[in-house]
């Protein structure tokens, strides 16, 4: 991999180890600059980094800032992070890691996919189908993706040899608008990220900014599925009025694409490309997300025939409906599901496949979340024939202010509620979780799907218990609180 200027370049990554940093510390390296970087813990993406070739850092510490490096940055460092602050007191330039994508993508033809659900997938998607064409492009992906790598390892990103890059474009921070997109893809539009957004103008705001940029906007049919992203079609047809249009966040036409000149292509279950086609993965919404990539690969001039065809080979993304294992007969799948609409659109594809017992066990993400969509959560969760919810997974908020008293707890009640008599049970203890299904799984029916829901590290519950001794392997969530099952009120 070469490409001008980056050669001689000095990289900090703080936070190396999450989805997109990963990527684009492979990628710069690659391309020839001199890469170091930091994580607080151990993941699979810093094995991925040292297969690169780099040695990041475990924990972080003012110590491992190299002298005269740029130093790249996530939304999610705060600003007390010792290699930050000593990062500023230096004066060494700070980019957000958006800004570095951005300037990456610069470099191609770029197709971006955003949405509030499955651009990940229908970002990966893209790229597979790309290369089943034969292309060779350039991807950054915000997760692993199986056969993307050298020798069909998992990759979430990678520097092709072709025109094209094509780049998942991230809303929860707004950094989706440094892209600049020939082709801007917007699977759906919902509130999630609360607070950022705060309401659902300014996100709309935000879409209409990002996709006013591109030379052909690729939208969802108009369908409950795509939430408020009629209001983006209504602003991008409308530019001159209307309380979305004078958004700060829009910017009226690019070189790529005039302002007159953004056009709208559509996607829906039924097309584009071929009437039937067969997918590996299950679910509606991956039908949706296919052909949401269809409809971009479509505007960018490919066959689309061809372009389904290698769709039929994809295996999907990990933590996106991914299977674990199996446990005395009963499949463990993952899902890294943690809004309402991603929860039922999981539960109602794993439906699909006629478990004759399908368990639902989900870990809330953020207090600010689940605050908001408590009912929401319950709702979806009653999809399955048994529940079982763990408390919140904080990241990066603290129960304090108007998040005080939010818990796990809001979310079952809530699915206790919706349930229909349905059993329920409120297990926030990791170790107690995780006794409570060992116990369980011996006794479902064989075929049944026991599947952990969530955005944080819920995944470590289906590997212990799929390990060779499983029994308390899983110690990330608190202690102290009493099992407690259905009814909960």
């Amino acid at each position: 991999m070469t490409g001008a200027g980056w050669a001689g370049r000095r990289l900090h990554f703080i936070g190396i180890g999450g989805a997109g940093m990963s990527g684009l510390a492979v990628v710069c390296a690659g391309l020839g600059a001199e890469v170091t970087g930091s994580d607080r813990s151990e993941s699979s993406y810093m094995e991925r980094l040292r297969a690169a070739g780099l040695e990041p850092r475990i924990g972080h510490d003012a110590a491992n800032l190299p002298e005269g490096a740029e130093v790249v940055v996530s939304t999610a460092i705060a600003a007390e992070n010792p290699e930050l602050a000593l990062a500023r007191e230096r004066g060494q330039k700070v980019i957000h890691r958006g800004e570095l994508l951005a300037e990456l993508c610069a470099e191609k033809r770029l197709i971006a996919i955003a949405g509030t659900h499955g651009k990940t997938t229908t970002t990966a998607m893209t790229v597979w189908a790309l290369r089943g064409l034969g292309e060779d492009p350039a991807f950054f992906v915000g997760g692993e993706v199986p056969g993307l790598g050298p020798e069909g390892a998992p990759a979430n990103a990678g520097w092709g040899t072709g025109e094209w890059v094509v780049a998942e474009a991230d809303e929860s921070d707004g950094s989706f608008l440094r892209l600049d997109p020939e082709i801007a893809v917007i699977t759906n539009v919902e509130m999630d990220h609360h607070s950022k957004w705060g309401s659902l103008e300014p996100l709309i705001g935000a879409f209409t900014g990002f996709a006013a940029k591109s030379r052909t906007t690729v939208l969802p049919a108009p369908s409950r599925e795509g939430g408020a992203a009629e209001e983006v079609r209504e602003a991008l047809a409308s530019p001159a009025s209307g309380r979305v249009r004078s958004s700060p966040h829009i910017v009226w036409g690019t070189a790529n694409a005039p302002a007159e000149a953004v056009g709208i292509a559509e996607f829906s279950a039924l097309g584009p490309g071929p009437a039937e086609f067969d997918l590996a993965v299950p679910g509606a919404h991956n039908v949706l997300n296919a052909r949401a990539s269809l409809a971009a690969l479509g505007a960018a001039g490919f066959d689309l025939g061809g372009a389904a065809a290698a769709l039929a080979d994809f295996r999907g993304v990990r933590r996106r409906l991914e299977v674990k294992g199996e446990r005395a007969g009963v499949r463990i799948y993952d899902d890294y599901a943690h809004h309402p609409t991603e929860v039922r659109a999981a539960l109602s594809a794993l439906r699909s496949l006629d478990p004759p017992r399908l368990v639902a066990v989900f870990q809330p993400h953020l207090y600010s979340r689940t605050k908001v969509f408590a009912a929401e959560f319950g709702g979806a969760l009653a999809l399955a024939d048994e529940i079982v919810v763990l408390d919140v997974y904080p990241a990066r908020e603290e129960p304090v202010g108007p998040l005080a008293g939010v818990s796990g707890l809001d979310v079952a009640r809530a699915a206790a509620d919706r349930a229909g008599g349905k059993p329920v049970a409120w297990l926030p203890s990791a170790a107690k979780a995780e006794a409570f299904l060992s116990r369980r799984l011996e006794a479902l029916p064989k075929d049944s799907i026991l599947v952990t829901i969530g955005a944080g590290d819920i995944f470590k519950l289906g590997e212990a218990l799929l390990a060779p001794n499983p029994g308390h392997a899983f110690v990330a969530g608190g202690e102290g609180e009493p099992e407690r099952t259905s009814p909960l009120l």
